[in-house]
């Protein structure tokens, strides 16, 4: 006879001292349950079924022993994998059964502290096009042909995981031109697509990825494909540092509104920041996040990777642009430059024009996640 014996998954967490007179973890795990967890009857969780099945096929594919070894929340691959297979089983409508029965809720702390914040990103629209003219004369750059990416700690494991991006001239590694500096030069890059309004291609670049309509009507997807390796800087903190706009004017809806209204100003800001995004043509699925799969809208968020590792299902706790609460099951498939801390997430609303951005833009909410680890499987052989 088989069974299947369940026991507490052990999660590998690094703990670091907060003062010298007393020894406290940064970042921690606290175990909890389901029951404990009140706005859990605000999601079926059916909508997450297909999100989390996707992951489920990315995460086969690969052979570590954990979903992210360098993440500080160590998810075992078998366990995953063990509940993926369970899940491929039932009905979607039981999706939320199977989760309460399959895994375990750890709320997310850092420094003592389960709130962070939570904002929201979209795929963008824009027109674009295949030939340049008149009308399509910015430029939508692919990965440059001399971009090179370095990952310092492959070459020393003692290094930092940090990776380098830059270019080799004369033997040596130089760090990549600046925004500024590729729209004043241009790049050796190929172009994938021609826009016709230079504040789009630069929210698309926000964003990672875009709908591009064409002349014809019919519609391409771009997705991201690498970055100048600058940090990121944000347009919203450029024009409030100057006075360009008040605080209550800052969504990316009026951001947008403001480039496009005032064209002699738009682009000297936009190139304060200098991080550059390189795009390739998309899955026809969706948008494609840095897990390697199409996300889905309203059920995929982008996690900072040195804490939440790709794939691990999340209950979050927030509320959205309009305050209303936003409570519901979700899975990390995706990450962001502005995306960092432990308890941080940017939520996907989805594709669409003018009416998601203002949505995804005013997102801007305290909240909280629970990590979900799968429950550890053995089983065991009766004779």
């Amino acid at each position: 006879m088989m069974r299947v014996l369940v026991s507490l998954v052990v999660v590998t967490m690094f703990l670091f001292s907060c003062s010298k007179q007393k020894e406290t973890p940064e970042f921690e795990l606290e175990a909890t349950s389901f029951a404990q967890i009140n706005a859990l009857s605000d999601d079926d969780m059916l909508g997450a079924y297909n999100a989390f099945i996707r992951s489920c096929d990315k995460i086969a594919s690969r052979n570590d022993e954990f979903l992210s070894s360098t993440s500080e929340i160590k998810i075992n691959r078998a366990d995953y994998l063990k509940a993926c297979a369970l899940a491929k089983d039932i009905m979607p409508v039981k999706f939320k059964e199977f989760v309460l029965a399959n895994f375990t809720p750890y709320l997310v702390k850092y420094q003592g502290n389960d709130q962070g914040r939570f904002t929201a990103y979209y795929e963008a629209e824009i027109r674009g096009s295949y030939l340049m003219d008149q009308t399509y004369k910015y430029p939508i750059y692919g990965r440059p042909y001399d971009l090179v990416e370095v990952k310092l700690n492959d070459f020393d494991a003692s290094l930092p995981n940090k990776k380098l991006v830059g270019y080799v001239e004369e033997g040596k590694l130089k760090p990549y031109p600046t925004r500024a500096e590729i729209n004043k030069d241009g790049i050796n890059a190929p172009i994938v697509m021609w826009a016709d309004d230079e504040v789009d291609v630069y929210i698309m670049q926000i964003q990672g990825s875009a709908v591009a309509l064409q002349p014809d009507g019919s519609k391409v997807r771009i997705a991201y494909a690498a970055n100048n390796g600058h940090p990121f800087k944000g347009i919203g903190s450029i024009l409030l540092s100057k006075g360009l706009l008040s605080p209550s004017q800052v969504s990316m809806g009026s951001i947008k509104q403001w480039l496009k209204d005032n064209p002699g100003l738009a682009k000297a800001n936009m190139d304060e920041n200098p991080r550059y995004i390189f795009h390739k043509l998309g899955n026809p699925e969706g948008p494609m996040g840095a897990l390697g799969v199409p996300l889905t809208a309203g059920r995929s968020l982008a996690v900072d990777t040195d804490y939440v590792p790709l794939g691990a299902l999340l209950w979050l706790e927030t509320s959205s642009y309009d305050h209303k609460p936003l409570n519901r099951l979700v899975v990390a498939q995706d990450i962001g430059g502005a995306i960092k801390g432990a308890v941080r997430g940017d939520y996907f609303y989805g594709s669409g024009g003018d009416d998601i951005l203002e949505a995804a833009g005013k997102m801007n909410s305290s909240g909280r996640y629970f990590v979900l680890i799968p429950k550890h499987y053995e089983a065991e052989t009766n004779d």
